[in-house]
């Protein structure tokens, strides 16, 4: 089929984030997609607002912090990826990272809630360690679409730091025209886990 596309459109929010050490957090967003994949309408990357912790038993931070974007594509390789960012400062008044997390777009139309699991890279040795405390920088990603990516990331050590969770509503059109069978397997909610490749 030569000149057709299909589309996906993508709405939701950043809803919450449990960290239990910290306090005064915000988060970055970006999508990171293929070499075939246009934004067509939206926003592909913003930065919240800084939230505090809340004072219940529950302990969350709360962002509400809105997604909206449209992608047109005419290959499927290189589906987006939603890639977030949490930052804070530490002791010393430095900001630092406080968690990556990231995962696909659904391929299905639907209301979906997701729990991302957030990690931290971290030192390979004692001395990195004691000087990344002694000089305030901690380690993290130069730029956080290499996630998104795989390629390197096995040589990378990381430890699980907290959990986001965040809601789409998609709505697709024309997957079908191109052979894509996309029907909806589950219709409450998932749980999204990075497969390496």
């Amino acid at each position: 089929m030569s000149g057709g596309v299909f589309m996906i459109s993508a709405s939701g929010q950043i809803e919450s984030a449990v960290f239990h050490e910290f306090d005064d957090i915000y988060c970055k967003y970006c999508f990171v997609y293929g070499p075939d994949w246009v934004v067509t309408s939206g926003v592909e990357e913003g930065i919240s607002q800084i939230v505090k912790r809340s004072r219940d038993e529950r302990h969350l931070f709360v962002w509400n912090f809105p997604l909206d974007v449209t992608f047109k594509s005419t290959n499927p390789y290189g589906w987006p990826q939603l890639v977030v960012s949490v930052y804070g400062l530490d002791m010393f008044g430095n900001d630092v990272v406080r968690g990556y997390g990231l995962c696909h777009l659904p391929i299905a139309a639907g209301v979906y809630k997701k729990t991302l699991a957030m990690f931290v890279p971290e030192s390979t040795s004692l001395l990195q360690k004691l000087t990344c405390w002694l000089t305030g920088r901690r380690p993290e990603y130069i730029d956080a679409r290499v996630l998104a990516q795989g390629e390197g990331r096995e040589v990378t050590r990381v430890r699980s730091q907290g959990r986001m969770k965040v809601n789409f509503s998609v709505v697709t059109k024309d997957l079908a025209r191109f052979g894509y069978n996309n029907h909806r397997i589950d219709a409450n909610s998932a749980t999204c886990t990075r497969s390496h490749q």
